[in-house]
């Protein structure tokens, strides 16, 4: 199996994959924070009638540096299951799967190992997330006066530990619906177009019009867990559903792809 993954891995350094995915993780994570800081002021400056997401009071917290970090987490999912969908169909989309099995007869461990490939990738890609994220937060910290003394406590190390934890768990969460999908499906441009459909647009507007189906949607248990909670979910209530969905799509899949039969 580590035969696979180093396999796999060569394939997803090719530079058609990598440059691009990089290079958007890059810049969302540098418009998230840059849009953090330029809403940044105190709290006598907040209109009537409205909040202000941060106050440069509480970006001095032990939590500043990585805050705009946490609400990365729909988006990096979402780039992971592209990536985790397209690399897992296109062994069917260009009939490349038959060879491989000729060299990994096991189809088992065929599927691990490109798992646990994808789940590198997909933990490099927090990786860089967090540091673009947080470099940019001491950089603008200092043009819009935030003390970052509490930045480097013990507290706020501890504190990035487990939101990049839940960050990569919810990640890789994302990226099992893109992988089953892609086997399920066979066509990446399938399992992309309804998952992006299903999270971005159908889940918002079931969770809009029935409340009470929001508590159950797969889209907020893995936001749940890529946060560490959330209003609707706490954290441990987000690890139970998305555990249920991801046991679901990915059993499915793994029973489809030991059994079904490859043509070409």
């Amino acid at each position: 199996m580590f035969n696979v993954v180093k396999a796999e891995l060569r394939k997803m350094k090719r530079p058609s994959l990598t440059l691009v995915t990089f290079s958007i993780v890059t810049a969302l994570s540098a418009l998230f924070t840059s849009l953090i800081f330029l809403r940044l002021g105190k709290p006598s400056d907040r209109p009537r009638g409205r909040e202000m997401a941060q106050s440069v009071e509480s970006m001095a917290h032990f939590d500043g540096a990585y805050y705009s970090f946490t609400l990365m987490g729909l988006f990096i999912g979402l780039i992971a299951l592209t990536v985790f969908a397209s690399q897992s169909s296109n062994e069917y989309t260009y009939g490349t799967l038959r060879n491989l099995l000729v060299r990994q007869p096991s189809r088992m461990k065929l599927l691990a190992g490109k798992f646990f490939a994808m789940s590198i990738f997909a933990t490099v890609l927090v990786a860089v997330a967090a540091i673009v994220n947080i470099s940019l937060s001491y950089i603008e910290s200092g043009y819009s006066h935030v003390d970052t003394k509490l930045w480097l406590s013990s507290k706020a190390i501890s504190g990035f530990s487990t939101a990049f934890g839940n960050m990569v768990l919810g990640t890789i969460g994302y990226g099992v619906v893109g992988m089953s999908l892609g086997i399920i499906l066979k066509s990446p441009m399938s399992a992309i177009s309804i998952s992006l459909l299903w999270f971005m647009v159908l889940e918002n507007i079931l969770g809009a019009v029935l409340s009470s189906a929001s508590k159950w949607l797969p889209g907020n248990s893995l936001s749940a867990v890529s946060t560490g909670g959330a209003k609707v979910f706490t954290y441990e209530r987000g690890l139970i559903i998305s555990g249920c969905y991801l046991l679901l799509f990915g059993g499915i899949a793994t029973i489809l792809f030991k059994r079904r039969d490859v043509a070409s």
